[in-house]
């Protein structure tokens, strides 16, 4: 018996955490915090659905917060389990979840919200926390577990179970084909179960090629008004995709020299981590040549202070800031700053949670509440796809079609509703496969 709970990440795309329980064990893939409007969301803060001394084991895909966010709540309430993931994921893991507690305690602070987990919490989980190879076998109980490559962030992972006849593949976040980054998602032999992620399972991404000369154009539009290029980013992956390819672009006198700034401790904590694990990037960065994040152009700015100095830089400028869906973060106080000024631009090039300020922005508000002060927005608009770090409709499709072999059954998670059931009854007409959508909560004996 296999059975599979949709605890997260069911119909949305925040708050992944997947059980999975066989014959003699119960196993969590991943255990991400819900977020949006807030940082944590409030059902973050709700009882976990299942007893945390129970399960044997967790398998993180990777070490953004949706995936691995509760994972300190869960040891707190008595997870003794080993954590496994890949080795970066595990350093990553470990930045991004002592980073998390910092803003948890300001909402603490600020508006009275439980604490859900603290340093204390982190440093126990990093203790239970094993990073392993891709590809080697791990035993739990009667499950057979492996980690494969899935090219969404550093160290990003699919995970792939085999327990009898069954061979399930949980695919955490896929790649984006276009990443310059990052090699693409590995094929896995034989599976019979596949649970996808389908954030844009709806629409289809700019090429490669489109989405390069749209960045192009927007940091010359911005700097003929002399204005602010805001670029709200992830830390991970997203924030040293942009550095790459606009460095690229200062290299080759595409763009005029103008100052970067880098306004994240976290992104500045993860770009190190990328140069630790430089065998894990693809072509000409796996062979160590990652200096484009020392580009004499860039300027990382660690500390407060050094961030309010970015006001003392007149423009045009660009400053790339967390957090990407401006749900807390350093691109809050630019926002606040920049968002009355008819000549500075917002930039969007992920995507954007509905109800996250991010989101509110981009569809077209003409005034948000940031740190309780209504500021009008009067700054330009412009929204790229095809930096998402997910792949398209397409690129989903070709992926399960890859693996369409032995496949019995398809689920479609990580996804709005509409951008999940359009992939549904698109690998229905067009593979002729049973694909659902589960719901939050529900359950599915394989």
């Amino acid at each position: 018996m296999l059975k599979i709970t949709f605890y997260g990440a069911a119909q949305e795309v925040t708050g992944s955490c997947y059980l999975l329980e066989s014959k003699n064990k119960k196993i969590l893939i991943d255990c991400g915090m819900f977020q949006a409007p807030k940082f944590c969301d409030d059902r973050s803060r709700e009882p976990l659905p299942f007893d945390s001394k129970e399960i044997s084991a967790i398998f993180l895909t990777h070490a953004h917060i949706d995936h691995s966010g509760r994972i300190p709540r869960l040891v707190a309430e008595g997870f003794a389990g080993d954590i496994y993931s890949t080795e970066p994921t595990r350093a990553l893991g470990e930045l991004m979840l002592n980073d998390s507690v910092g803003v948890l305690q300001k909402e603490h602070r600020n508006k009275n919200e439980r604490l859900i987990y603290t340093e204390e919490d982190v440093a126990r989980a990093m203790h239970l926390w094993r990073g392993i190879n891709y590809h080697e076998s791990i035993i739990v109980g009667d499950l057979d577990i492996k980690l494969y490559r899935s090219g969404h962030i550093l160290g990003a992972s699919m995970v792939f179970i085999e327990c009898q006849d069954k061979k399930i593949l949980f695919t955490g976040d896929l790649g984006n084909p276009n990443n310059p980054l990052l090699f693409g998602p590995e094929t896995v032999s034989g599976v019979t179960h596949l649970i996808i992620e389908t954030t844009y399972g709806d629409r289809v991404h700019e090429e490669a090629r489109e989405r390069k000369l749209k960045l192009e154009r927007a940091i010359e539009r911005s700097v003929l008004r002399g204005g602010v290029l805001m670029i709200p980013a992830f830390s991970l992956e997203r924030t040293q995709e942009m550095l790459l390819e606009i460095t690229t672009m200062l290299r080759e006198r595409q763009i005029p020299q103008i100052p970067i700034f880098v306004d994240s401790p976290l992104a500045i904590g993860a770009s190190k981590i990328y140069e630790q694990y430089a065998d894990y990037l693809n072509r000409a960065w796996a062979e160590g040549e990652i200096k484009f994040l020392q580009f004499p152009a860039i300027h990382y700015t660690p500390t407060t202070d050094d961030s309010k100095r970015i006001n003392d830089v007149k423009p045009p400028k660009i400053i790339i800031a967390g957090s990407g869906m401006s749900t807390g973060g350093r691109i809050l106080h630019h926002e606040r700053r920049y968002l009355p000024d008819p000549n500075s631009t917002i930039l969007f090039i992920g995507y954007q949670v509905p109800g996250s300020l991010g989101r509110i922005i981009q569809d077209g508000a003409d005034e948000v509440i940031i740190m309780g002060e209504t500021i009008p927005v009067r700054c330009y608009r412009e929204v790229i796809q095809g930096y998402s770090a997910h792949p398209d409709r397409e690129a989903l499709f070709d992926f399960a079609r890859a693996h369409s072999e032995n496949l019995k059954k398809v689920f479609a998670t990580h996804g709005e509703p509409k951008a999940s059931l359009a992939f549904v009854q698109y690998i229905r007409d067009n593979l002729g496969i049973d694909a659902i959508a589960p719901k939050a909560g529900e359950s599915v004996e394989l």
